[in-house]
C-alpha cells in the first residue's frame, strides 16, 4: 500500500496552503495542495459530477482513493 499522510500532516500542509494563498503565492499553493491525498468520498463525488478525469490529469494525490477503491476506480 502506498504511503499516505497522517491527519496532522494533512492539516499542516493545508494550513501552509492557506498561508501561501494569503501571501499571493497561488502557484506554490496549487502545487502543495495537490500533494495532500484526496479522500475517496470526494473523488467519488467528483467522478459522479464528471470531474474524475480532472483529478487524475491534474496531478492530485490519489493514494487514498487507489488504496480504498483500486487503481481502476475511475473506470468502475
Amino acid at each position: 500500500m502506498a504511503q499516505t499522510m497522517t491527519l496532522q500532516q494533512k492539516s499542516a500542509a493545508l494550513m501552509q496552503v492557506t498561508a501561501l494563498r494569503k501571501a499571493g503565492k497561488n502557484a506554490e499553493a496549487d502545487v502543495l495542495v495537490r500533494t495532500v491525498p484526496i479522500p475517496s468520498y470526494l473523488a467519488e463525488g467528483w467522478k459522479k459530477m464528471g470531474y474524475g478525469d480532472y483529478l487524475v490529469r491534474g496531478g492530485w494525490n490519489m493514494t487514498e482513493v487507489e488504496a480504498e477503491l483500486g487503481k481502476d476506480w475511475l473506470a468502475q
